[in-house]
C-alpha cells in the first residue's frame, strides 16, 4: 500500500515510516521541517532514504495535492504542539491542515482507504477520578486561585474532597487548553467526515510519548529533554506544582506499532483509542529515576511554578486497542536510556530552559503560585 505521513520527518513519523517500510509498504512524506522541531532546511539524518520526501505545510493546499497523488491512505501526523499562547495557531495547523486534507480528498474523489490521526490524551482534560462519597467524577480545570495558593489536587465537583486518579477510557472528553481543543477539532472532523463521505478512520490518543529523536529543540515542552538537557549541562531539573502530577509515558516504537496495526486492520474504524500504557508515575519519581539513570547526583529543584491549563493527573486505559492485539512492550527506564543514547550523541545540545521559562512567566504561560498582583491576576514580570 502507498501511504502518505504527513509530518513524516519528524519524532513519532520517522518511526512510523520506519515501521512502514519493514513491512513492505510504500510511503511518501510531507513535511515543513519547520523549527523549533528540525534545524532549517535540514533534511533529518535519520529519514530513511527509501522514502519520497516532499516539502511543504499541510496547510498549503497545492502541497497537499501533490502529497495526496496516487496514496492509498494517509497517516496524519503534521501538529503544532507547544505552551505559548499561541492560540490560533494552534487551530491553523492542526484543525485547519485536517479540514484541507480532507477537502482535498473529497474535492478530487480521491480513492483513500483509511486516514489515521494522531490525537492526544490531552482531549481528556482532568483524567477520571475517584470521590469517596461521590463515586467516579470527571473534575474540571482547577480554578486559577487555586493553583496560585499552591494546592495543586483534583476536588469533587460535589463535596470538594480530593479525588483519587483512575485511568481514563475514551467515553468522555472535556479538552481546555488551545493544542488540546485543537486536537479533538482533528478527531471531530476526521470521524465525521469520514463517515459522511465514506473514508475510513481512525484517531489515536497517544499519551505522552517518548524516545530516540525527540526534537531537543523545542524548549517550551517535552519532559524528558527538558530534564535530559539540564542534566547534560550539569544542572538539576525543574519540576512544575510539586511534582505530584500523574502521568503515562508510552514509548515511540510502540505508537507507531498502534498506528501500523489500526491501519491494516479494519476493526478500529471509525473509533479513538487510546495509547498509553496505565502506570502512573509522579512527576517527581521521574525526574528521580531519570537522574539514576544518567548517573548523576542532583536533586530536583521545585519553585511552585505551574503551566497554566495543564492537567494533574492524566493515565490512559488503553484496553479498546488492546482487544485489537496491541500492547506497550517498552519500560520507562528503557526508554530513558534510549533517549539520553540518542542525545548525548547530538551535536551542539544545548540547555534553553532558563530562557523559554522567562519566555513562558512573561506571556503569562507559566506562574508562580503564591503570589499575585493586587488584582489578583498575572504574578509581575521579571
Amino acid at each position: 500500500m502507498k501511504v502518505l505521513v504527513t509530518g513524516g520527518a519528524g519524532f513519532i513519523g520517522s518511526h512510523c515510516v520506519d515501521l512502514l517500510l519493514t513491512h513492505g509498504h510504500e510511503v511518501r512524506v510531507l513535511d515543513a521541517l519547520a523549527p523549533p522541531v528540525h534545524a532549517p532546511d535540514r533534511v533529518p539524518d535519520y529519514l530513511s532514504s527509501e522514502v519520497e520526501l516532499l516539502l511543504g505545510d499541510v496547510r498549503d493546499r497545492d502541497a497537499v495535492v501533490r502529497a495526496l497523488a496516487d496514496v492509498e491512505a494517509v497517516v496524519h501526523l503534521a501538529a503544532y504542539q507547544d505552551y505559548l499562547p499561541d492560540f490560533s495557531h494552534f487551530l491553523d495547523v492542526n484543525a485547519t491542515g485536517t479540514a484541507l486534507l480532507y477537502e482535498t480528498i473529497v474535492g478530487g474523489r480521491l480513492p483513500i482507504r483509511k486516514v489515521v490521526v494522531a490525537s492526544s490524551q490531552a482531549v481528556y482534560g482532568e483524567g477520571k477520578a475517584l470521590c469517596p462519597d461521590q463515586g467516579v467524577q470527571y473534575p474540571p480545570m482547577r480554578p486559577a486561585a487555586q493553583l496560585r495558593a499552591g494546592r495543586w489536587e483534583t476536588t469533587c465537583p460535589e463535596c470538594r474532597s480530593n479525588l483519587t486518579p483512575l485511568a481514563t477510557d475514551e467515553t468522555r472528553v472535556n479538552p481546555h487548553t488551545p493544542y488540546a481543543i485543537s486536537k479533538y477539532s482533528q478527531e471531530l472532523l476526521s470521524l465525521r467526515l469520514g463517515e459522511r463521505y465514506g473514508i475510513p478512520a481512525v484517531c489515536l490518543r497517544f499519551s505522552i510519548t517518548q524516545g530516540s529523536r525527540q526534537s531537543f529543540r523545542n524548549a517550551y515542552s517535552g519532559i524528558l529533554r527538558t530534564f535530559v538537557a539540564r542534566m547534560l549541562h550539569g544542572r538539576p531539573p525543574v519540576v512544575y506544582e510539586d511534582g505530584g502530577q500523574r502521568r503515562d509515558y508510552v514509548y515511540v516504537g510502540d505508537a507507531a506499532r498502534a498506528i501500523l496495526l489500526v491501519l491494516e486492520d479494519d476493526r478500529a474504524n471509525g473509533s479513538a483509542c487510546n495509547v498509553g500504557t496505565g502506570k502512573a508515575v509522579t512527576v517527581l519519581e521521574y525526574a528521580h529515576r531519570l537522574t539514576k539513570t544518567m548517573g548523576v547526583d542532583v536533586e530536583p529543584v521545585v519553585p511552585g511554578h505551574y503551566r497554566v491549563g495543564d492537567t494533574r493527573h492524566i493515565v490512559s486505559d488503553s484496553a479498546l486497542l488492546e482487544g485489537l492485539g496491541w500492547r506497550p512492550t517498552a519500560s520507562l527506564d528503557t526508554i530513558m536510556t534510549e533517549y539520553v543514547e540518542w542525545a548525548t550523541s547530538q551535536p551542539a545540545l544545548a540547555d534553553v530552559s532558563d530562557e523559554a521559562g522567562e519566555t513562558m512567566l512573561s506571556l503569562g504561560a507559566l506562574r508562580r503560585s503564591g503570589t499575585r498582583d493586587s488584582t489578583g491576576e498575572l504574578p509581575p514580570r521579571r
